[in-house]
């Protein structure tokens, strides 16, 4: 990767996989195409670049890119604010002297060569990560969902070629960070935008503080899923937070089955069938956590609804006595309009900017009220001293009195979903990511070691807080709709990247019943395998002791109390309906063991596919066995030698719609048997027949 200025000092970052031409400094979303640029700095090892535009006054906007390798740069901007700002940032300065009014600044490359698609990747939980073809974008009607921007990171993939181009910032505990591409101009001309959203952030004097931006490094790499690894790798070891590293989180969820209608009677009920389960079949679940139903309100989280008479606490301790850590649902952020808590105190929730009213995130005024009275549901205003310490007390209650040693937090989200042109907070001049990591800070102070899932979560902000983080939307009962199996497929492959780097990734829970959905039995067994494969967070809602032979079988082939690692081999190549996925320990795959491979035809009609097993990372010759169909996978043709009789390297298989095939390849002539597990290849027991066929 070459880095240079043209003669008509223009930044050229030229790979032979994808090129950026041309740097613009950009101020609130808009570009400064006026800017007059003056070199400072050009040699080897640095290129420092200083743009004077009116709508900068008499400051000016810096640029830095350091060469780091031969692959890798890193670049940062600034703005140095000076005596007088123009117009276009809209300066109050005269009457508030230390205020920026700058809610966002960055960076536009000009042109991009050789890209046939790349990675929106989604800002929370639930804003899909996928991959973007930028001539589809001139077919899109204008009431169509636009999906140009971005956050933290953008993968670049190449018309001609393999490889990737990877751009992401390093830090996300400030700022939130933003990649928007999309054709411009007459021409329509490809262009990057990367942009730091300011927030109007409140700094030191004018001449003693820049605004700064994270560091965006830049660098080029000859795999895909392989270069995302490498930006989480970065962005873990930057992070102030290390990630942290917990045992697999392994249980049972209330939600996906009971969903509100809780009490103490049915859960006791569900804790004794998982437990004798549990002890019986030897599973290694860890959590057993009652979700959303037992709160009147949100935002009331200390008031217990009358079905649970005894309320919480000697609930928790009946599921810690059963075995398992005991877990509640949590949506700090959250507060219904008819709560006790809004009631009380109407002061405590952010106040819209346009009406001066409370700021409504979201609002259900007809059949629909999420089983609760209210109507609209405000954000707890954390930057008020008052709503900050109720909600400490609330995380220290649940653990030091109630015993909670899980916690699943949701829609999280609501805590930095708006900047300061929609929201009005008690205390201004924070970043929307600094007033939603003060929150996460003291949640993770006041749980201690506990066990925390984020959920509907900003994903890289919660990097060190969180043991895992939701990658998908809720999992529901179909195969298509708003609540379905869609969301999983796209958002697990995407996200995958960052499993045992920066935290578990949840896929959600996974559905074994036999009855009360709209799935067949092969779209049931192929989406828990496809789940289950991802070596995260493992999840169910289903009562296991109605479980049958079958799905029981299917529910232990998932559980793996050791951490392992998931690839997508084939991510990002085409629009091909059938995913590959491979399964390894968490240590990169080196030639011994058993690996597992998961080929899942996602589209509505029959495919047939043949890979070679060495073009997915998996060592060749090798025994494959099918597990899904108790089957052989054997080389016809002469083998080389009596010790590779049997041995194969490549497999072939043909697929019903929404069907898949779990093979696991051996070195050795070791095959599972029906009741293997997934965990580092298969698990204990296995044996060859005699004779191989």
């Amino acid at each position: 990767m070459k880095i240079n200025l043209t003669p008509e000092q223009d930044l050229a970052i030229e790979s032979s996989i994808v090129s950026l031409y041309g740097l613009t400094p950009v101020l609130n979303g808009v570009a400064l195409d006026k800017a007059r640029v003056e070199i400072v700095q050009n040699d080897a090892a640095r290129i420092e670049l200083r743009y004077t535009a009116p709508a900068l006054g008499d400051g000016s906007f810096g640029v830095e890119i350091t060469r780091e390798s031969e692959t890798r740069a890193w670049l940062r901007y600034w703005i140095v604010v000076g005596d007088a700002v123009g117009d276009a940032v809209g300066d109050a300065r005269a009457s508030v002297p230390y205020r920026v009014p700058c809610d966002s600044f960055g960076i536009r490359f000009d042109r991009v060569e050789n890209l046939r698609a790349y990675l929106r990747n989604g800002y929370h939980s639930w804003d899909g990560s996928f991959y973007v073809e930028p001539e589809a974008m001139h077919d899109w009607g204008a009431d169509e969902s636009r999906h140009e921007t971005g956050y933290a990171m953008t993968q670049l993939l190449p018309r001609y070629g393999p490889g990737s181009v990877v751009l992401g910032f390093d830090r996300h505990d400030r700022f939130q960070q933003t990649f928007t591409i999309r054709p411009e101009g007459s021409l329509k001309t490809l262009r990057v935008w990367a942009q730091t959203l300011w927030d109007r952030k409140t700094v030191g004097a004018f001449h003693e503080t820049p605004l700064q931006s994270e560091r965006l490094v830049i660098f080029e790499h000859a795999e895909v899923e392989e270069a995302l690894r490498e930006w989480a790798r970065l962005v873990g070891a930057a992070s102030p937070t290390p990630p942290r590293h917990a045992e697999p989180i392994i249980g049972w969820c209330s939600w996906y089955n009971l969903y509100a209608y809780i009490n103490e009677e049915i859960l006791l009920d569900h804790l004794r069938g998982a437990a004798e389960v549990a002890r019986r079949e030897q599973l290694p679940m860890r959590v057993f956590q009652i979700d959303d139903g037992y709160t009147p309100e949100m935002g009331d989280w200390l008031e217990i609804k009358p079905q649970f008479p005894r309320g919480m606490k000697p609930l928790l301790d009946d599921i810690r006595a059963a075995g398992f850590a005991p877990g509640l649902w949590i949506a700090p952020f959250m507060v219904g309009n008819r709560s006790r808590l809004y009631r009380q105190h109407p002061d405590w929730v952010v106040r819209d900017v346009a009406t001066g009213g409370p700021l409504a995130q979201r609002k259900y005024y007809a059949e629909f009220r999420w089983h609760k009275r209210s109507e609209e549901y405000y954000i707890l205003d954390t930057t008020h001293p008052d709503a900050f310490e109720y909600l400490r007390q609330v995380f220290r209650i649940w653990r030091r009195e109630w015993g909670a040693e899980y916690f699943k937090t949701d829609f999280m989200h609501f805590g930095s979903e708006y900047g300061p042109d929609r929201a009005q907070w008690h205390t201004p001049g924070l970043t929307r990511i600094e007033i939603w990591r003060r929150v996460a800070a003291m949640i993770r102070a006041e749980i201690g070691d506990a066990l925390w899932l984020g959920c509907g979560c900003p994903l890289w902000a919660a990097i060190g807080l969180v043991d895992g983080i939701r990658i998908g939307r809720d999992v529901g009962v179909e195969w298509r709709g708003n609540l379905s199996a869609q969301s999983l497929l796209r958002d697990q492959a995407t996200r995958n990247f960052t499993n045992g780097i920066l935290w578990q990734t949840d896929p959600d829970c996974i559905l074994l019943r036999d009855r009360f959905h709209h799935l067949s039995d092969a779209e049931v067994r192929s989406l828990a395998i496809y789940a289950g494969m991802s070596g995260g967070v493992v999840m169910t809602s289903d009562a296991l002791d109605e479980l049958s032979p079958d799905r029981l079988r299917l529910w232990k082939l998932l559980l793996n109390p050791n951490p392992a690692l998931c690839h997508f081999p084939l991510l990002g190549q085409s629009a091909d309906p059938v995913i590959v996925q491979v399964r390894t320990p968490l240590r990169r795959f080196t030639g011994e063991g058993v690996v597992a491979v998961f080929i899942f035809n996602t589209g509505d009609t029959p495919v047939q596919r043949t890979y070679a097993l060495d073009a997915l990372g998996v060592p060749v010759p090798c025994y494959v066995f099918d597990w899904t169909r108790q089957t052989f996978e054997v080389s016809a043709k002469h083998p080389r030698s009596e010790a590779e009789r049997g041995k194969t390297s490549k497999v072939s298989v043909t697929l019903a719609a929404h069907d898949g095939a779990l093979l696991f390849c051996s070195p050795t002539a070791i095959p599972p048997p029906l009741s293997a597990a997934l965990a580092d290849g298969g698990g204990p027991g296995w044996g060859w027949p005699e004779r191989l066929p």
